[in-house]
C-alpha cells in the first residue's frame, strides 16, 4: 500500500538512525564476539498470533538502511491478514547485520501490527456508515511515524500528524483566549497573515459552544465527551455547515451508536495508546 505523505525518506532516515544508535552505540558486542564477519545466513519473520500485519515495508527499509546487501523475500504485505505459523518474509545476508537489526525490526512490527489489528477491528464497526475513524496525537514520543502509519495500514484515517498541519483550538486555548469567537477570529487572522493552508477545528463541550463555533465558521467542530443524545442535537445544529468529530472516552462498543448521529469523524486515542503488541519472532532458517 502507498505510504502516507508524512512517511518521507528524510523522516524514516532520522527515525532509523536514532533507533539504531540508541540500541547499538559503540557496537553489538554479543554479535561481534560470536559471529564471523563473513558468515551468511537467513532468518524468517514468524507470526505467532493472528493479526493484521504491519511494518513489513518498514522492516525492509531498516534492513536496507543498515546493510544494502541484505535481501528480503516478502510473502505477506502490510495490511494483510496473518495467521499463527505464517512466515511474513525471509531475510538473507550477513548474519551480523540480521542479528543487529533484529530487535528494532521486531519492536516496530509488533507494535505496528497491534495498532493495525485494533484499528481494523474498530473500523469494521463503521462499515455501512459514512463516519470515518481517526487517530489522535496520543502517541509514543519519537515513534509517532510508526504508530500513525500503522493506523493507516489498519484502515483508519490519520487526524493531523502534529501541531503544524492543522489548527485545533482546544479547551485551554479557548479558556486562555476568553471565547470561541475570539479564538477562531485570531486563528483566521493568523492563517491569512501567514498564508498557510490550515483548517481550523474547535473543541466544544456543550450545545452553547457548538452554536458559537458554527457562528464563528470553524472548519470542523469537535463534540467532546458528549452523550449520544447531545451529539445528535449538535450534528443537527451543524447541519452540514462544517465537519463534525466525536471525541473523548470513545470505546469500541460505542462506535455504531455514535455513527448513527451522522458525525463526520470519530477520533480515538485508544488506537495508539491502548493497542497490545502482536507476538512475532525473527528465527534463524536452519
Amino acid at each position: 500500500m502507498k505510504k502516507p505523505s508524512y512517511v518521507t525518506d528524510k523522516a524514516l532516515k532520522t527515525f532509523i538512525k536514532n533507533a539504531l544508535e540508541e540500541d547499538i552505540q559503540d557496537g553489538d558486542h554479543s554479535t561481534l564476539s560470536t559471529i564471523p564477519k563473513n558468515l551468511q545466513q537467513s532468518a524468517k519473520l514468524l507470526v505467532k498470533q493472528d493479526c493484521i500485519l504491519a511494518g513489513v515495508e518498514l522492516a525492509e527499509i531498516i534492513f536496507k538502511t543498515f546493510d544494502d546487501n541484505l535481501k528480503v523475500e516478502t510473502f505477506i504485505k502490510d495490511g494483510a491478514v496473518a495467521k499463527v505459523g505464517d512466515i511474513a518474509f525471509i531475510v538473507t545476508g550477513s548474519a551480523r547485520s540480521i542479528l543487529s537489526t533484529e530487535r528494532l525490526i521486531l519492536n516496530c512490527m509488533q507494535r505496528m501490527s497491534g495498532i493495525a489489528t485494533l484499528t481494523h477491528d474498530w473500523d469494521s464497526r463503521l462499515v455501512g456508515t459514512k463516519t470515518k475513524l481517526l487517530d489522535t496525537r496520543k502517541t509514543t514520543p519519537n515513534f509517532r511515524i510508526c504508530e500513525k502509519w500503522a493506523v493507516a495500514i489498519g484502515g483508519g484515517t490519520n487526524h493531523r500528524y502534529g501541531l503544524y498541519d492543522m489548527i485545533m483550538l482546544k479547551d485551554n486555548h479557548i479558556d486562555y483566549n476568553g471565547s470561541i469567537t475570539n479564538a477562531v477570529k485570531m486563528a483566521k487572522d493568523y492563517v491569512k497573515k501567514t498564508k498557510k493552508k490550515l483548517k481550523i477545528e474547535v473543541e466544544t463541550r456543550n450545545l452553547e459552544e457548538v452554536k458559537e463555533a458554527i457562528k464563528a465558521k470553524a472548519d470542523r467542530i469537535m463534540l467532546d465527551n458528549m452523550d449520544v443524545k447531545t451529539m445528535k442535537q449538535a450534528v443537527a445544529m451543524i447541519n452540514g455547515s462544517c465537519e463534525s468529530e466525536a471525541s473523548g472516552g470513545i470505546t469500541r462498543d460505542m462506535l455504531k451508536e455514535i455513527a448513527t448521529t451522522g458525525v463526520t469523524y470519530i477520533s480515538a486515542g485508544a488506537l495508539t495508546h491502548s493497542a497490545e503488541n502482536i507476538d512475532l519472532s525473527l528465527k534463524a532458517v536452519k
